[in-house]
């Protein structure tokens, strides 16, 4: 039989390696988390090169209210904080989302507590916080909007909102179908995952522009079909529309430089893509290919590095912002109902209408 004395240094003995053990894995942990971090910068230039967006509609929806009830207060939460905290404490991973936890750091907000102090002992915060404002950052603020008011002359008038100044890319009142569809495969070409979000509809559906921002890219794409590529006035997103229709793809106002506002009518849904025969319907389901390409730096436009989110959850958090249009029989183009103007639209364009030496530059402005 085992001595007592034995048998007591032997558990002791188990007790110190599984203590060896547990600070191994821990400390392998950490070093694997510390790699997965690191890998999301840049290492020269300190930029970032990798995001996961990962926020349920459902978080985006509450952070949203949120911050448009508090605006008038004492305190304004901002989304995007309450958003990045939650960020940092899933690690990026928002299938632990509860609405406790945004309540949680909402009241303590409210009560006075500051989001430096409750998150010096996020590590990785800053990031989440970077990396989501890249996202979101267009989306909500200040402007005036068309509202339907039947005593007002021509039955509308204007109005001053603070709230959701972006769009979903499907016109309201038209329907559609969609799926999460980010990353699956593509073989058109060669093969590569999914980098966008198709909502399927109707031939010839307008579609909206989801942000205020620049025309940069007008054409053909023999992947796309006709395309339009839309730049954020910071520079930070760029969306990508397209299978546009054949023969009538865009507003014909439109060519690279024009600038456009959230919820202007931009072009039509349609089936156009994988030739490189210009204009050739060879989708099999019409449908608007929708995406949006993070740049944080002008070395990952068009390389190997870019960075595509997946917009599912961002689409049905767009869904409660849809702009209502109208044909003219003339033209056969859909405009807005609703005209709206964006400050950082006119400060864009004021900016834009001298350069540095003061010479005059031409704007076209999309109407």
């Amino acid at each position: 039989m085992m001595s007592k004395y034995k048998a007591k240094h032997i558990i002791i003995f188990e007790l110190i390696l599984l203590l060896i053990l547990s600070s191994a894995l821990i400390k392998q942990g950490l070093d694997q988390e510390a790699a997965m971090y690191a890998s999301m910068y840049d290492g020269e230039k300190k930029f970032i090169k990798w995001v996961s967006f990962d926020v349920s509609h459902k978080a985006l929806d509450r952070a949203y209210r949120y911050d448009v009830e508090t605006i008038e207060g004492e305190v304004h939460l901002n989304w995007i904080e309450l958003l990045a905290y939650l960020g940092a404490r899933y690690g990026g991973d928002f299938s632990k989302y509860k609405e406790k936890h945004m309540t949680d750091i909402a009241k303590k907000l409210l009560s006075g507590e500051s989001i430096d102090d409750l998150t010096k002992d996020m590590k990785y915060y800053n990031y989440y916080y970077e990396a989501y404002s890249a996202v979101l950052g267009g989306m909500v603020g200040k402007y005036q909007i068309e509202v339907k008011d039947e005593s007002a002359p021509g039955g509308k008038r204007w109005e001053e909102k603070y709230g959701l100044k972006a769009f979903l890319p499907i016109a309201k009142y038209y329907p559609y179908s969609h799926f999460d569809d980010f990353g699956v495969s593509r073989s058109y070409g060669f093969r590569r995952k999914h980098l966008g979000h198709d909502m399927m509809g109707q031939v010839g559906t307008p579609i909206i522009a989801v942000e205020s921002g620049y025309v940069e890219a007008l054409g053909w794409n023999q992947y796309g079909g006709w395309r339009i590529g839309i730049r954020s006035f910071d520079k930070k997103r760029y969306y990508y529309y397209a299978h546009l229709r054949k023969n009538f793809p865009f507003n014909k106002s439109l060519k690279e430089g024009s600038v456009v506002l959230a919820g202007d009518v931009i072009g039509y849904l349609g089936r156009t893509g994988y030739s490189s025969k210009e204009n050739a319907n060879n989708i099999r389901t019409p449908h608007l290919h929708f995406g949006m390409q993070l740049i944080f730096d002008e070395s990952q436009k068009e390389s190997v590095n870019e960075i595509w989110i997946d917009c599912y959850d961002l689409i049905l958090f767009l869904y409660n912002n849809r702009s209502e249009t109208v044909k003219d029989p003339e033209t056969k183009e859909y405009h807005r109902v609703y005209n709206m103007i964006d400050p950082v639209a006119d400060d864009y364009i004021n900016h834009q209408i001298y350069d540095y030496d003061d010479e005059y530059i031409d704007i076209h402005i999309y109407e």
